[in-house]
């Protein structure tokens, strides 16, 4: 009798243990459920902070552009890569990694924008100035706010916010006619019928993790009826045939790189009036775009 009773008094020891770390056991599941709970919404709420403030950067960009009367390439490209992280942010996971990568992403631009937009004040005033010189004076001034942009992109660093970290990527494309004197000057102008040459400028950004060596990039000029300018070869990759009008040749050094690259017409023909578009592509990828026009 008194074995039973033992027996029955380890049962209900051993049964009560049991209860014990069951609901100890439900306990500490139910804290992490909650705690996870807490540190999606936390997430949530953050990503759409970062979302808002590249909202609001991307509305300053649209003002900029649009008070100018002639277009900033700078700002405008700057305005394409905030709409690219606030496409890839949409579509990015819940993490404090990925998070931290886009708010580092966004610091990055917020520097970059405070630069440029500077200079685009500078610029205004300059452009207000061009408005009432004469010609002379606006072809000095042109040359100048070249200058001032090829200045202002080779000291600018865009690694941390490229995606393809180990990628060759071009910042400050731009596309003008210009007029060559025989003394090998050269001036900018927006005339068809005077360009000589088009005029295509751009430098490749700082990147430490590419490899040092030669590089060459793929630049495509498309004047106002379609046609792909200078030598139009073709280059086929696997689902992919580009035409392209030159390949620009270079040997990076991991650092900025300032590139300018020419196409010519035939002596017989002119540069048609109307838009042309300017694309530069490392192998199949499009890296960097821009416009501008002849009259």
């Amino acid at each position: 009798m008194e074995s039973s009773q033992k027996t029955s008094t380890g049962l209900k020891v051993g049964l009560g243990i049991l209860l014990v770390l069951f609901l100890g056991t439900a306990f500490y599941a139910s804290k992490l459920y909650t705690d996870k709970k807490e540190t999606e919404k936390t997430l949530v709420t953050e990503k759409q902070q970062v979302m808002n403030d590249l909202n609001n950067m991307a509305m300053q960009y649209d003002e900029a552009i649009a008070e100018s009367e002639i277009k900033n390439q700078d700002l405008i490209a700057a305005r394409e890569r905030i709409q690219g992280l606030m496409d890839s942010l949409k579509v990015s996971q819940n993490s404090v990694n990925s998070l931290w990568r886009y708010k580092k992403k966004f610091l990055a631009l917020q520097e970059e924008m405070e630069v440029l937009m500077v200079e685009n004040d500078k610029l205004k005033v300059e452009n207000e100035y061009l408005a009432s010189s004469l010609d002379s004076t606006q072809i000095q001034l042109a040359e100048r706010t070249v200058f001032t942009d090829s200045l202002l992109v080779q000291n600018t660093e865009l690694a941390s916010v490229v995606e393809d970290a180990a990628a060759l990527q071009t910042v400050g494309l731009v596309g003008m006619g210009v007029i060559e004197r025989r003394n090998g000057r050269q001036i900018p102008t927006e005339r068809a019928s005077r360009s000589d040459k088009i005029k295509v400028c751009f430098t490749v950004a700082k990147n430490t993790l590419t490899e040092a060596g030669d590089k060459e990039l793929y630049v495509q000029v498309i004047d106002p009826k379609n046609n792909v300018l200078g030598s139009n070869d073709q280059i086929e990759f696997e689902d992919q045939v580009l035409n392209y009008s030159l390949i620009s040749r270079f040997n990076y050094e991991n650092r900025n790189l300032a590139i300018c690259e020419y196409i010519s017409e035939d002596k017989d023909s002119k540069f048609e009036k109307g838009r042309y578009k300017v694309n530069v592509f490392n192998d199949k990828a499009l890296i960097s775009t821009s416009e501008f026009v002849l009259k």
